[in-house]
């Protein structure tokens, strides 16, 4: 005989259903073509042989992580051209140097003096837009000849208003829009791979 759930079983079931319907109704508001842009930024600056260098805080420095994860590893292997990136949230002796001796704003902008080139693309993740060392980093980077994308929820913060491409989520919600931040990772890499095997 088979038994129906417990109550409890039932209740997190429409808690999954509510949570996957909000983030389903905010990729549908989602400027498509915004997203599309960005993926071009990243596959020109791919093909010209520059460097993709990401960031960001807390869960955004592991999706920053992850990006060149699966960039530098699967479009490579896949289309046989090298993947130029890096994640400026990688080195932890490099991140707490900077941090005691200058200051945590100081995280992101100083590792870019020492690696950015104008042929370079930053990208900046961050769910409130208004991270002082993510910004520090978008303002150099642009200041010194290199491409920027913000990726950014809410209200979009200061990054919408200071990044030369932006990537917004627009909902006043750190995971759903750290989630939308993820999958950006995911669409690149597919649509670069794709295009090199002459999909569509």
């Amino acid at each position: 005989m088979i038994r129906a759930p417990p109550t409890h079983i039932k209740l997190n079931v429409m808690k999954s259903y509510a949570y996957f319907s909000k983030l389903k109704a905010t990729i549908d508001r989602l400027d498509h073509e915004a997203m599309d842009v960005a993926v071009d930024m990243v596959k020109t600056t791919w093909l010209a042989g520059g460097q993709v260098i990401t960031l960001g805080n807390g869960g955004s420095a592991l999706t920053s992580l992850h990006f060149i994860n699966d960039w530098v590893k699967s479009i490579s292997m896949a289309t046989g051209k090298p993947f130029r990136g890096t994640s400026l949230a990688s080195n932890v002796g490099l991140l707490t140097a900077y941090a005691n001796d200058i200051s945590y704003d100081e995280i992101f902008a100083s590792q870019l003096r020492s690696l950015l080139t104008p042929s370079d693309l930053v990208i900046a993740i961050s769910g409130s837009g208004n991270s002082e060392n993510v910004i520090r980093a978008v303002q150099f980077a642009n200041e010194n000849g290199s491409k920027t994308i913000g990726l950014c929820g809410y209200q979009g913060g200061r990054l919408k208003l200071i990044a030369q491409h932006v990537v917004w989520v627009p909902i006043d919600d750190m995971q759903i829009s750290e989630d939308i931040h993820f999958h950006f990772g995911h669409l690149v890499m597919q649509c670069l791979v794709n295009e090199a095997r002459g999909k569509s």
